[in-house]
């Protein structure tokens, strides 16, 4: 019989999203430069010049 009773829940809070912090993101973009330039100079080594 408890079916037709309206219970009141206060809403949860909102969480922030989660925020990578600057120097993580600052060895990630250098991290993923050296990758580009290794893999750009992998990829000229191995063609060759034509």
């Amino acid at each position: 019989m408890d079916d037709n009773v309206i219970k009141f829940k206060r809403p949860e809070p909102v969480k922030p999203p989660r925020r990578t912090p600057p120097w993580l993101r600052r060895y990630g973009v250098a991290i993923v430069l050296v990758l580009g330039f290794a893999a750009t100079y992998a990829y000229f080594a191995m063609t060759g010049p034509q």
